[in-house]
């Protein structure tokens, strides 16, 4: 049965002409996000154009994130992107490693058991933006922490409103940018990112910034505390220190 929203939606979805963007950035926009209710149930599926229009977010469209974040094992050294001019959404702005959907159109990527379809969407995103190989990015290896709902106008007719998955994994891992989705990248120290924070010629997304804001320098310095005898972290160390089993309001 098809619910109200997703009909509203692809009610719409025939009005919004894409032409003056970039073909790549705009045939992805036709990939399937999965649609939520606010406590994170798959209610349907409908393209990422429609749920990243604010006509539509405005109305309630609500569907299924992540945001990974890459560390180095042995300086602790987060990895960022800046997003790619080309992209629909929030560009040329610094954000974590990957920020990204679990999508409809593969089936593996709807496991809800243990975060499963979430962590395999992370590791194929971060092939596709970064270019790391997935056997880099172990499915096992992504540590779960928590889910927030937060909604974000990106420009004009364009935003956010997810339930965003948060993982963190620490790998060696072999960056090769997709340009058509990154224009830049580098790894901070987190007093390297708050001076980035500081200074007013950089932008960030909007989730980066909550997410910094309310949890990840905290997590980072549990981080450094539970550093192995050689003194490298894990992200695995974090098992247990947030709650995962709610959704988190930020809106």
């Amino acid at each position: 049965m098809t619910s109200p929203a997703t009909a509203a939606a692809k009610a719409y979805l025939a009005n919004i002409d894409l032409s003056a963007y970039d073909p790549e950035q705009s045939r992805l926009m036709q990939e399937r996000c999965i649609l939520v209710d606010e406590n994170d149930n798959a209610i349907g599926a409908v393209d990422k154009k429609t749920c990243h229009l604010m006509e539509n977010i405005n109305k309630g469209l609500l569907h299924r994130a992540f945001s990974a974040f890459v560390f180095r094992p042995s300086d602790g050294k987060l990895l960022l992107q800046q997003r790619a001019s080309e992209k629909i959404t929030f560009p040329d702005m610094w954000t974590n490693t990957c920020c990204s959907h679990p999508l409809d159109d593969f089936e593996e990527e709807k496991v809800e058991k243990d975060q499963l379809g979430v962590r395999i969407a992370a590791s194929r995103k971060l092939e596709h933006e970064l270019g790391i190989p997935r056997d880099q990015t172990p499915v096992d290896e992504f540590q779960y922490l928590t889910r927030i709902h937060y909604l974000a106008p990106s420009n004009g007719m364009w935003g956010e409103h997810e339930v965003d998955y948060i993982l963190f994994l620490t790998a060696n891992v072999t960056v090769t940018p997709n340009t058509n989705e990154i224009r830049d990248h580098k790894y901070v120290s987190k007093e390297e990112l708050e001076a980035m924070f500081h200074d007013p010629s950089n932008s960030f997304t909007p989730w980066f910034k909550l997410i910094a804001r309310e949890f990840l320098f905290g997590w980072w310095d549990e981080l450094y505390k539970r550093k192995d005898s050689q003194g490298n972290i894990a992200a695995k160390t974090l098992a247990g220190v947030a709650d995962g089993s709610k959704v988190i309001r930020m809106t």
